[in-house]
């Protein structure tokens, strides 16, 4: 049987440090993604999101759904900071979750650093 090629939803299993962002995407864990991507505790997916949405709970709703191991959300919201609407922000912290806005290449750094201190940190990082 003949098969053609398979699309996935982009994910890898596990935590890994943003070693590059720009050009409209990210790397990390010797792979790229173009496009932006969720940094979570199960692994790094795919996110439908654009600088300029409209950042809703709904936009955000793998990270509600995932809050074990999540104390602090990072948010690169592109290439400036974007403040979380206030729905965005009540929902976070209804699931225990604090969330800081930044450029996104603040959010990479942060993220990076949190990271290697073993912080239960996610990021959901818009790409630029």
């Amino acid at each position: 049987m003949k098969r053609g090629i398979e699309i996935r939803a982009a994910h890898f299993p596990g935590r890994a440090p943003v070693d590059a962002y720009g050009n409209g995407g990210f790397r990390f864990a010797d792979m790229s993604h173009r496009g932006s991507i969720l940094c979570l505790p199960s692994g790094i997916y795919g996110w439908d999101a654009v600088e300029g949405d409209a950042l809703t709970p709904a936009l955000f709703e793998k990270v509600l759904a995932e809050v074990e191991g999540i104390e602090v959300l990072l948010v690169g919201t592109g290439m400036n900071l974007v403040p979380l609407p206030k729905d965005l922000k009540a929902a976070l912290k209804a699931k225990g979750i604090g969330s800081d806005p930044m450029s996104t290449g603040a959010a990479v750094r942060t993220f990076n650093i949190m990271l290697s201190e073993s912080r239960a940190v996610a990021a959901a990082l818009m790409a630029v």
